[in-house]
C-alpha cells in the first residue's frame, strides 16, 4: 500500500515540476474495456479523466470542458480518430491541446497522415503504463510552452493595443499642434500699398520649426522675417510658437522688433538690435538647448530703403528687375546658441519690381535626383524660372515648391521644413 502512494505522489510531483501541467484528460475509445483500463492508469496518476465511446460525443465533451490532453483511439466506427483530431483542431480556441492516437499502426505513411491530421505524438496499443506517463509528461512539457507562448502573445496583444491607443492620441495631439501652428501663420498674403508680400510654410512632419511672418506698424514700414529652429518636431514648434509671439503682428505691444510711443505708435527697432533682444530672452531660458537662425528685414516701402540682419541663415536672394541676382549677407551667429551676441546690420535698396525671398535651408540643402543638394545658386535659378513663367504672390512660392519637388530625390518624404517668404517692391498694380 505504501509503495503504491508512493508510486502516486512521484508521479504528481513529476507533474507538478512542469509550470502548466497537464491535468485533465479526455480519453476516446469504442472499447469500453480500453477506456477502463487506460481511466484507471491515469486516475491513480492524479488526472481528471473524461471519457468518450465515439468521435462525436468526444467533440461535444470539448466544447463543454476543453482537454489539456486527448488520448483517441484511431480506429473507431462512424468518426475514425484521424477525423475527430482534425475538427479538435478546428473547435480549439486560445488553449492548447495535446493530442495522441493510440494505434497499432506503426508504417510511416500513417504517421505522416496522423501528423497531418493535427496529431502530437503516437502509442502503440496495448498501453504501457510507464510509456504513456512517459508520453504525457512530453507533451505536458509542451502545453506548457504553448500556453506561456499564448500568454505573451496575448500580453504583447494587449501592449500593442495600448500602444495603438497611444499613437492615435499623439497624433491627434499632433494634428491639432499643426493646426495651431499654421495659426501662427494666419495669412498667407497681404499687399502693402504697391507692394505684396507672400509666404510659404511646408512642414517635413505634423509640425516643424520653420516660421515665416510679415508686421506693420504703420502704412509704409514692415517687418519681414524668415526662421528655423534646430532639430525637428514638438520641442522645435514649441520654440517656433514662442517665437510667433515675440514677433507678433497682431499685437504689436508683445512684439520686441516695435517700439511704442507715447501717441500710441509704433516705430520699427533697428534689425540689430531686435536680434539682440531676441537672443538675450532666448539664452535665458533654462534648460531650453534649442537655437534658431533668422533673416530679418526692417522695409522703408516708400524709398525702398532695406535693413537686415541674417543670423546663421541662408542669405536672402534679392531678384532684380532685369534678371540679375544678389545673394545678400554674410553670415552671423544664430539667436540664442550664447548669451551675449552683436549682429551686423545689412542695408540695401530694392527699386520697382525688384523681388526679395527669404527662406530655409530645407530648400537650399533638399538632395535633388542626381545626389546633390540644390544650394543657393540652384534655388535662384528656380526662383529666376518661376519668374520668367509668369509667376506672382503665392502662386510664385508654389511654383518654386513644386519645382524643387519635382527634382528632388524622395519627394513623397521631404528632408527639412521648407518655408519662404517673398517681397515684391512696387510690383503690384493699385485698381
Amino acid at each position: 500500500m505504501r509503495l503504491r502512494e508512493t508510486v502516486q505522489a512521484r508521479a504528481k510531483n513529476e507533474l507538478n515540476n512542469e509550470p502548466d501541467a497537464v491535468r485533465r484528460v479526455l480519453i476516446v475509445d469504442d472499447s469500453p474495456m480500453q477506456l477502463k483500463i487506460v481511466s484507471s492508469m491515469l486516475a491513480r496518476s492524479g488526472f481528471d479523466v473524461l471519457q468518450a465511446k465515439s468521435g462525436l460525443e468526444a467533440l461535444e465533451i470539448c466544447a463543454q470542458t476543453p482537454p489539456d490532453l486527448v488520448l483517441s483511439d484511431w480506429m473507431m466506427p462512424g468518426m475514425d480518430g484521424l477525423e475527430f483530431c482534425r475538427r479538435f483542431r478546428e473547435i480549439q480556441d486560445e488553449t492548447y491541446g495535446y493530442f495522441i492516437l493510440l494505434t497499432s499502426k506503426s508504417d510511416k505513411g500513417d504517421v505522416a497522415q496522423g501528423l497531418d491530421a493535427g496529431a502530437d505524438d503516437f502509442l502503440t496499443k496495448p498501453v504501457n503504463a510507464h510509456e504513456l506517463r512517459a508520453r504525457i509528461n512530453a507533451g505536458a512539457r509542451v502545453v506548457s510552452m504553448e500556453r506561456q507562448l499564448s500568454e505573451k502573445n496575448r500580453q504583447i496583444s494587449e501592449a500593442f493595443s495600448e500602444l495603438q491607443s497611444i499613437h492615435e492620441a499623439i497624433d491627434n495631439d499632433l494634428k491639432q499642434a499643426r493646426k495651431i501652428q499654421q495659426a501662427l501663420v494666419p495669412e498667407r498674403v497681404r499687399t502693402f500699398g504697391t507692394s505684396r508680400v507672400s509666404l510659404l510654410l511646408q512642414p517635413c512632419g505634423h509640425v516643424g520649426g520653420d516660421l515665416v511672418g510679415m508686421f506693420a506698424p504703420g502704412l509704409d514700414r514692415m517687418g519681414l522675417y524668415s526662421i528655423d529652429v534646430s532639430g525637428h518636431g514638438i520641442t522645435s514648434a514649441m520654440v517656433t510658437a514662442r517665437v510667433a509671439g515675440y514677433m507678433s503682428s497682431a499685437f504689436p505691444d508683445q512684439n520686441i522688433a516695435l517700439e511704442k510711443r507715447s501717441d500710441q505708435n509704433y516705430l520699427m527697432r533697428e534689425p540689430a538690435l531686435t536680434g539682440q533682444m531676441l537672443n538675450e530672452r532666448l539664452a535665458a531660458d533654462p534648460g531650453v538647448e534649442e537655437y534658431l537662425t533668422m533673416a530679418f528685414v526692417s522695409a522703408d516701402l516708400k524709398s525702398g530703403d532695406m535693413q537686415m540682419i541674417q543670423a546663421g541663415h541662408p542669405p536672402p536672394i534679392l531678384l532684380r528687375r532685369n534678371g540679375a541676382v544678389e545673394f545678400l549677407g554674410s553670415g552671423g551667429l544664430p539667436i540664442g546658441l550664447v548669451d551675449e551676441v552683436m549682429y551686423d546690420q545689412v542695408g540695401f535698396k530694392m527699386e520697382c519690381g525688384d523681388r526679395l525671398l527669404l527662406y530655409s535651408d530645407g530648400f537650399t540643402e533638399a538632395v535633388m535626383k542626381d545626389g546633390s543638394m540644390l544650394e543657393e545658386e540652384g534655388l535662384a535659378d528656380i526662383f529666376r524660372k518661376s519668374v520668367e513663367t509668369g509667376g506672382e504672390g503665392p502662386e510664385l512660392l508654389e511654383d518654386m515648391f513644386w519645382r524643387l519637388t519635382a527634382d528632388m530625390e524622395n519627394a513623397e518624404s521631404l528632408g527639412d521644413d521648407v518655408s519662404a517668404a517673398l517681397l515684391e517692391f512696387d510690383a503690384v498694380s493699385q485698381p
